[in-house]
C-alpha cells in the first residue's frame, strides 16, 4: 500500500488549473496551425492567425488564453493500492481549484446554487470524477471548461431503430445549430452508449483525446473522420464568419449499452479545449 498525502493532491490541481488556462495544448495549437495553411477563406486565415497570436502571447505572459476561465473538471484514476492521508481528497482537490484560481487570477465563475446564483468567489467546487484502477499511482486529469460552447452541448436518448445513421444526423445537427457560438473551430467530443448520465462523462472524455487521434474501432475510426469532414463543410467558420475550419476534432468514446437503447451526448468545446494531467 502506497500513502499519498492530500497535500501533494492539492499543490498539482493548483499547477494545472493555472497552467491549463494559460497554455494552449500543442496539440490544439498545432491544429489551427494546419488549418490556417488549408483555410480558403481570407477572413479565416486572419482569425487562425490571431489564435495563435493570442495563445502566443498567454503562454509568454502567462495570462489566461481566454477570459472565461472555466468551471473546472477533474478526472481522477486512482490507484487500488494508494491510501490517502492528511485528510479529504475531494476537500484536497477543491483547496486546489481555490488556490489556482486565486494565485492565477483566473475568473471565478461558479455559482453555489443554480437558481439563486450566488458566487463562490474561488471558483469551487469543482466537477470530479474518480475511477479506481490497478495500481499504485494517481492520474490527474485537469479540464476547465467554458459555458459558451457547454451550453450548446446536447444529449439524444436515440432509439437502435435510430441506428448509425441517426446518430450521424444528430452530431451534425448539433454542431450545425451551435454555430458561431462556441467560438469555432471546434472541437467536438462525442459519448455513445452506457446510459444518460454515462453517455455524457464519455463525451466529456473524448476532449482530452489529443486532436487527430482516432479510435482504434474501426467503425468509430471511420465514423470520426466522415463526421469532421462533413462539419467542416457545414460553412460556419473560424468564429462563424465563414470558412472550411468549422471543426478542428472529432473524438467518439463507446460503451457497452441496454438492448433498447442508443444513448448519444455531444460535447461541444471551443478552440481553446485546455486540459493538463500529471501522474503521482
Amino acid at each position: 500500500m502506497r500513502e499519498i498525502d492530500v497535500s501533494i493532491i492539492t499543490e498539482n490541481i493548483k499547477k494545472l488549473c493555472i497552467n491549463a488556462n494559460c497554455i494552449l495544448n500543442k496539440d490544439v495549437y498545432n491544429a489551427i496551425e494546419e488549418a490556417e495553411k488549408k483555410e480558403t477563406s481570407p477572413i479565416g486565415r486572419n482569425i487562425l492567425s490571431q489564435l495563435k497570436e493570442n495563445a502566443d502571447l498567454a503562454r509568454e505572459k502567462c495570462k489566461p488564453i481566454c477570459q472565461d476561465t472555466g468551471m473546472a473538471v477533474i478526472f481522477m484514476e486512482i490507484g487500488q493500492e494508494v491510501h490517502f492521508t492528511g485528510g479529504s481528497l475531494t476537500d484536497a482537490i477543491n483547496e486546489g481549484v481555490r488556490q489556482g484560481y486565486t494565485a492565477g487570477y483566473l475568473r471565478k465563475s461558479v455559482v453555489s446554487d443554480p437558481l439563486i446564483r450566488v458566487n463562490t468567489k474561488d471558483n469551487t467546487p469543482a466537477i470530479i470524477h474518480y475511477d479506481i484502477v490497478e495500481g499504485d499511482r494517481v492520474h490527474i486529469e485537469v479540464a476547465p471548461k467554458g459555458f459558451g460552447s457547454e451550453n450548446m452541448s446536447r444529449i439524444y436518448m436515440l432509439k437502435p431503430s435510430d441506428g448509425i445513421e441517426g446518430v450521424k444526423a444528430s452530431i451534425l445537427d448539433c454542431i450545425e445549430k451551435a454555430g458561431p457560438n462556441p467560438c469555432p473551430p471546434m472541437i467536438i467530443g462525442v459519448g455513445i452508449g452506457g446510459n444518460f448520465e454515462l453517455c455524457a462523462k464519455l463525451a466529456k472524455k473524448a476532449l482530452l483525446r489529443p486532436v487527430g487521434s482516432h479510435s482504434d474501432k474501426e467503425h468509430i475510426r471511420e465514423m470520426e473522420e466522415e463526421l469532421l469532414e462533413k462539419a467542416n463543410r457545414l460553412g460556419i467558420g473560424p468564429q462563424g464568419l465563414g470558412g472550411n475550419t468549422t471543426v478542428l476534432g472529432l473524438n467518439i468514446e463507446t460503451y457497452a449499452t441496454h438492448i433498447a437503447g442508443l444513448p448519444l451526448a455531444v460535447n461541444v468545446s471551443c478552440h481553446v479545449t485546455r486540459h493538463g494531467e500529471c501522474t503521482i
